[in-house]
């Protein structure tokens, strides 16, 4: 049976000192689905600018459907500042508020998260009330729900971490995310695992991943931890590295892979896309499992 995974949040242009690219880390998500066979929606929204229909023609460009993607009449089309470092690692500027702030609930979209097998989430699609309220609504008819936690300052609080952990039935979660989250929530671990361990059993959730940069990643699941060292590349820039890495790890999880051949899978790619420059890069399945050797 076709595997099919639904998507909410962000669709933006990730502005770079030598131009824009497009992104958003929940496009980026569904995008990295496509390419990898899984049946993959969106839900999101554009301005009705001309921002936003270069990025409806860039999906379109790429054979990605685009009918759950709302057009908001005022709020205009997402942009996003990326400033990299000397390590190529980026942060960003977030303008507000956008179109992605304003979705709203459509019996087309409840339909669509109701056919799924899962639906994917992140907080930073929740710092409006509009959004937020459409999510917890939509969370409510998944079959499974995975929610990226992608903190992003000032944009975030324990009380919205806290209900949105509340829902999960798969984290992915970052390096510097556990952090926050062990501060905010009084983990008291002192490894990995045990950080795990205690947010599994505080939240209540299944599985959790965490991404360790050039270190790896590890999984959480059923009590046992799984590790994986990861792939050394030159960095281009870390922008939807870790989004390519969700979408293989979903893809390889509901296609029912082994968990170690479900994480190599999910740190080569990627390792992949943060070998190349934007959050998109071109590839098929014989170059990310080749790319590396």
């Amino acid at each position: 049976m076709q595997n099919k995974v639904i998507t909410i949040g962000e669709i933006l242009w990730d502005v770079f000192p030598e131009g824009k690219k497009a992104g958003g880390s929940s496009m980026n998500v569904a995008l990295n689905l496509h390419k990898q066979s899984i049946e993959s929606s969106f839900i999101s929204a554009v301005g009705d600018d001309d921002k936003g229909k270069e990025l409806l023609n860039f999906l379109a460009s790429n054979h990605f459907a685009t009918d759950l993607i709302q057009t908001h009449p005022e709020l205009p089309t997402s942009t996003v500042v990326v400033q990299l470092d000397e390590q190529h690692q980026a942060t960003y500027t977030i303008k507000q508020p956008v179109a992605w702030d304003a979705i709203k609930l459509t019996e087309e979209n409840i339909t669509a998260v109701k056919q799924a097998d899962a639906l994917v989430y992140c907080s930073l699609t929740c710092r409006e009330e509009p959004s937020k309220k459409t999510i917890l609504e939509l969370l409510d008819h998944a079959k499974t729900k995975i929610f990226d936690i992608n903190l992003r300052a000032p944009f975030y609080s324990e009380e919205l971490i806290s209900e949105l952990l509340t829902k999960a039935d798969i984290l992915k979660i970052n390096e510097d995310e556990i952090l926050w989250v062990k501060e905010s929530f009084g983990l008291t671990g002192n490894t990995n695992e045990q950080l795990l361990k205690q947010l599994a059993g505080q939240f209540d959730i299944e599985m959790i991943c965490l991404t360790l940069g050039d270190k790896g990643a590890c999984v959480l699941k059923e009590g046992k931890l799984f590790k994986h060292v990861g792939y050394k590349v030159q960095v281009a820039d870390t922008v939807g590295a870790g989004d390519a890495f969700l979408a293989t790890f979903i893809a390889c999880y509901l296609q029912g892979y082994p968990m170690e051949t479900t994480l190599d899978n999910a740190c080569k790619v990627g390792a992949f896309v943060a070998s190349q420059p934007g959050a998109n890069p071109d590839y098929n399945k014989k170059i990310y499992h080749m790319a590396l050797g």
